[in-house]
C-alpha cells in the first residue's frame, strides 16, 4: 500500500510532536513544507495525504507562515494546546539559533563570490524541492479535474492578471464553496 493511502498513526506525545518538528525545522531554510509532509504522511503517519492536503489549504488562507500553522494545528489535535506551544516551538528553536549564527556570517563573509554562487545554488533546489512537493500533493486529489479549473483561476488571476491576491482568495473561497455544495447535495 503507498505511503499516501496508509491511515494517520497513533497519537504522538509531546516529546514525539517536538522531535518531529525539530528535525523539519532543521531539514531547510527557506521553505520545508517538502520535509513537512514527508515526516506527517510518509515517516510517521500523522496524517494522511488528503488531511495533509486539507489542513495545508486551512494553514495557507490563514495569516502566517504555512509549514507554522501546520505545525499548530497538528500538534493542537494530538495533544491540545500543550501541543499546540510544543510542536512550533521544536520547529522554530533550533533554526532560529543557527540563523542568528549565519547572520553572523553572513555579515562577515556575505560578499564573497564562493558565498553569493553557494546562496543561488541553494535557491535552486528550494525552487525544485517546492515543485516537487507539490506535484506530490496533487497526485494525492481524488477529484482532479474539478480542481484543474480553480488552479487555472488562480495561477491566471495571480500571475498574469496581478490581482490582488485577497479579492482572489475570497473569489476562490466562494466559488470552491459553491462546488463542495454542489458536489454534496449530489451525494
Amino acid at each position: 500500500m503507498p505511503p499516501e493511502t496508509v491511515p494517520a498513526s497513533a497519537n504522538p506525545d509531546l516529546k514525539a510532536l517536538f522531535l518531529g518538528f525539530s528535525a523539519v525545522g532543521l531539514s531547510g531554510f527557506g521553505g520545508v513544507l517538502p520535509f513537512a509532509r514527508r515526516m506527517l504522511v510518509d515517516e510517521k503517519r500523522w496524517l494522511t495525504a488528503e488531511e495533509f492536503n486539507a489542513q495545508l489549504g486551512l494553514c495557507q488562507f490563514l495569516p502566517g507562515p504555512n509549514v507554522i500553522n501546520l505545525s499548530v494545528l497538528v500538534g493542537k489535535r494530538y495533544q491540545g494546546v500543550a501541543g499546540a506551544i510544543v510542536a512550533p516551538l521544536g520547529m522554530l528553536a533550533a533554526p532560529f539559533a543557527i540563523v542568528l549564527l549565519l547572520a553572523l556570517l553572513y555579515d562577515r563573509f556575505g560578499s564573497l563570490a564562493p558565498v553569493q554562487s553557494m546562496l543561488r545554488g541553494i535557491a535552486a533546489v528550494g525552487c525544485g524541492l517546492l515543485f516537487a512537493t507539490a506535484w506530490r500533493m496533487g497526485a494525492a486529489i481524488k477529484d482532479k479535474a474539478i480542481f484543474l479549473p480553480f488552479t487555472a483561476f488562480n495561477v491566471a488571476a495571480i500571475a498574469w492578471l496581478r490581482w490582488p491576491m485577497p479579492s482572489v482568495m475570497l473569489a476562490g473561497l466562494v466559488l470552491s464553496g459553491g462546488v463542495a455544495y454542489w458536489k454534496l447535495g449530489r451525494q
